[in-house]
């Protein structure tokens, strides 16, 4: 199939849409996996961590699956942040993103009908410096309504040593902020900074065993720092929304119909692909 979706919209793509970026929250009476403690805590804060998805042995498996791969996208001139939509590509990737432990979880947050759309390898190399500014993820998706998350998947132990992922707890009640662009002088990953952080919430370090897992609002603002420490940290981004959030820009043939259906047919439902 011929993808046409756009792989990085512009500021000015987005803003020509009409989004609803407020936030969503989640009413589940009767949630099967997360507490009702779990959910109310969602709710407020805007993210759930920790969560298990993998045992020690599984994670070490994923983990030599990821140096092979990382060692191949090198070695074809692309570095530790390029490996994005990594499910529409590569088998074992598809596989983690429709993990059921990860999905159970996912489900009682969005509901019975969950779209996996996206899946992008965060690497920081021992050393590498490379900052990710604060930013909320909404700003860069072409989806409405904003009911979409972030599952960050720890391939390695993530700490503040290596600079694990930082939340502004709280933040995702404050709608869409404003952000400017990022300044090459900053070294970072994205092309946007949101500045204060500290006005929005109170700040959270999202410190995960290999293995484990965050769930984020896509409205929740967040970031890590440069990796100074002779550690690797990776972590593998898995993006979801509930069926009825409409893509624009193509987004929708990103789609894997991850938990129950898709009555519209908006959202592609791709295979598995054969590659590793």
């Amino acid at each position: 199939m011929s993808r046409q979706f756009s792989v990085i919209p512009t500021n000015d793509q987005l803003e020509a849409l009409e989004r609803d970026l407020s936030f969503h929250a989640v009413t589940n009476a009767n949630p099967k996996h997360l507490s009702q403690q779990q959910i109310a805590d969602y709710n407020k804060l805007g993210y759930l961590a920790p969560l298990q998805a993998y045992s020690s042995d599984e994670i070490t498996e994923v983990r030599g699956y990821f140096d092979d791969l990382l060692q191949r996208v090198i070695a074809t001139g692309g570095n530790s942040y390029s490996i994005s939509s990594a499910h529409l590509k590569y088998g074992p990737v598809y596989d983690i993103l429709t993990n059921p432990r990860i999905i159970d979880y996912v489900s009682d947050i969005l509901g019975e009908n969950v779209i996996a759309w996206g899946s992008h390898f965060f690497c920081k190399m021992p050393h590498d410096g490379m900052a990710v500014a604060w930013h909320q993820d909404a700003s860069y998706w072409p989806l409405s309504p904003s009911k979409a998350l972030t599952v960050w998947l720890a391939i390695d132990d993530a700490d503040v040593e290596n600079a694990c992922m930082n939340f502004i707890a709280g933040s995702h009640h404050h709608g869409h902020m404003t952000f400017r662009p990022s300044d090459p002088s900053e070294h970072n990953v994205l092309n946007q900074t949101i500045d204060n952080p500290e006005q929005y919430g109170y700040f959270v370090p999202d410190i995960l065993k290999a293995g484990q897992f965050s769930i984020h609002s896509d409205l929740l603002l967040h970031g890590s720092e440069g990796n100074t420490s002779p550690r690797r940290r990776c972590g593998l981004t898995l993006r979801y929304c509930s069926a009825d959030v409409r893509a624009a820009l193509g987004w929708n043939e990103k789609g894997v119909h991850a938990r129950g259906t898709d009555s519209s047919g908006h959202w592609t439902n791709n295979a598995r692909p054969d590659a590793a």
